[in-house]
């Protein structure tokens, strides 16, 4: 998802390569950060509700694009192979919680998290084993190519040309939908408010008859969800291949900026992300590193940004009283 030099067509129909311009840039950087954010929103429901730390969330975007790819590649129309493919994240998410991770309440946390670990190595090995593990590409008609606004060589001086692709566009669409719609849900539907009370006291939430075995199920299923919305998003930007879970760990580095309980600080920490990298890969990486900074760049600065505010720019800071 690199992006650091467009192609245009000068006077005389050559094509000439330049470094992008900061507000090009800045556009490319929010369609990346935004499709990292809606990883990492998978990750705060989860957390937020059931404090396990879901380190199969990235697996299961890569399962969610792989079914939903191969289905297309055998002939199935776009909108039944997602409508199963969406069916398929929902139960498999509530299979996670019910058989994996149910048995293990009350362990502490660094059981659950060895558990997901064991769930994304299967969740990996039985996607390839059910649809291969070949690139496949997921086409359903979403936007790929790019709006031109001036394409002239001379518009880079002034400071005019703007190449946008509408892939980031979508990315950053979908991103704000998903969080005002999951805005919407947990501030005013029953099941919304009763998943707050969950994440903020499991106890006493307990108490006034909230079933927190019931409230888990559909966290996981809202996760399967969001994996998917994810998924294919993801699929109109690059291929889909085991090489997308690490991909999605960048939404590590977009937790540890927006904390591990904020939806809104998964999107600001995602936008953060996907810009400063990029502008760093564009302007800096290229001449000192020989560029592929994108690589590394996010987690550096999560390990800078944890010595200062270690609980995020969301995150409530934990007091422990003797």
């Amino acid at each position: 998802m690199n992006f650091i030099s467009t192609y245009v067509f000068g006077p005389f129909g050559e094509m000439i390569a330049y470094p992008p311009g900061v507000l090009e840039t800045i556009i490319a950087g929010l369609g990346n950060g935004f499709l990292y954010a809606l990883v990492a929103i998978g990750f705060v429901i989860i957390f937020k509700s059931s404090s396990v730390f879901n380190f199969a969330q990235g697996a299961m975007v890569f399962f969610a694009a792989l079914n939903f790819a191969g289905m297309l590649k055998l002939g199935v129309p776009w909108y039944l192979a997602g409508a199963f493919s969406l069916l398929v994240m929902v139960v498999f998410a509530f299979a996670v919680e019910r058989i994996v991770l149910r048995p293990l309440v009350g362990q502490d946390g660094l059981s659950l998290f060895m558990a997901t670990i064991g769930v994304a190595f299967f969740i990996e090995g039985f996607a390839e084993a059910l649809w291969g593990g070949d690139p496949k590409l997921l086409k359903i008609g979403l936007p790929e190519s790019a709006i031109f606004t001036i394409d002239y060589p001379w518009g880079q001086a002034l400071g005019l040309d703007v190449i946008i692709q509408e892939s980031d566009l979508l990315a950053i669409g979908v991103g704000l939908v998903m969080v005002l719609g999951l805005y919407i849900f947990f501030q005013y539907s029953r099941v919304g408010r009763a998943l707050r009370a969950v994440a903020d006291d499991h106890t006493a939430s307990m108490s006034i008859g909230i079933p927190l075995n019931q409230m888990w199920v559909v966290v996981w299923a809202l996760s399967g969800f969001t994996a998917f919305v994810a998924a294919t998003v993801w699929g109109t930007k690059i291929q889909i291949e085991p090489t997308v879970i690490n991909l999605a760990l960048k939404a590590l580095p977009v937790l540890i900026l927006g904390g591990l309980t904020s939806i809104p600080g998964a999107v600001i920490g995602g936008c953060i992300i996907g810009v400063s990298e990029l502008m760093f890969e564009t302007y800096w990486g290229q001449p000192l590193f020989g560029g592929a900074t994108t690589e590394w760049f996010a987690f550096v600065l999560a390990v800078v940004f944890l010595l200062f505010r270690p609980q995020g720019l969301f995150g409530e800071k934990i007091i422990e009283r003797v």
